[in-house]
């Protein structure tokens, strides 16, 4: 059943029916031609190619740097206790808005906290201990913001500034727990 194909088509090429028209060959190259055009020899003018593509990306990259407000960092000016010269302090705020974004969220939530909680003479002890705590926690803080200006941020540096803030926090979830625990031991007390 299988045919050679060569075989099939020398017979058919004896046939006059086939034949084809004259010039036949010639009209088929010239339509090729017109339906897929040869390919134009790159022009010597590539570096223009590639200047045009840096001058974009540049011009899109200010664009962007400027509708972002751009990586500025405005230094916080403090004054020293004991001293009258202003220091620049960068606080995480002043690296990215997202780190700024995270300082706010726990800064707030600690100020919070401490709203939250009702002092009363029989808890003043207990809420003073951790207060004295939390003063302790804010002085690392403020140390550790000094190191941030004077060495640069690193990630360790700011890994340590949101430990601080996560654990001043906890602090006084703790304290609240410890609050409630001490309320109940007196109301039970009491009765």
């Amino acid at each position: 059943m299988a045919q050679d194909l060569r075989d099939l088509f020398k017979d058919q090429s004896n046939d006059p029916k086939t034949k084809m028209s004259e010039g036949h060959e010639a009209r088929f190259l010239q339509k090729l031609d017109e339906a897929l055009p040869q390919e134009k020899k790159s022009s010597n003018r590539w570096y223009l190619n590639i200047a045009a593509s840096i001058i974009v990306v540049l011009g899109i990259s200010y664009g962007v740097v400027k509708a972002t407000g751009g990586p500025d960092i405005e230094p916080t000016t403090v004054v020293e206790e004991g001293g009258s010269a202003p220091t620049n302090i960068t606080t995480l705020g002043d690296l990215s808005p997202d780190l700024k974004k995270v300082e706010d969220y726990y800064l707030a939530s600690i100020n919070l906290e401490l709203s939250k909680i009702q002092l009363t003479p029989e808890n003043k002890e207990l809420f003073d201990g951790y207060i004295s705590r939390l003063e302790e926690l804010n002085k690392e803080y403020d140390r550790l913001t000094q190191e941030l200006t004077d060495n640069g941020p690193n990630e360790l540096m700011i890994d340590a500034l949101i430990n601080n803030l996560k654990l001043r926090l906890n602090l006084l979830y703790r304290l609240k727990e410890k609050l409630k625990e001490f309320n109940t031991d007196n109301l039970q007390q009491s009765t």
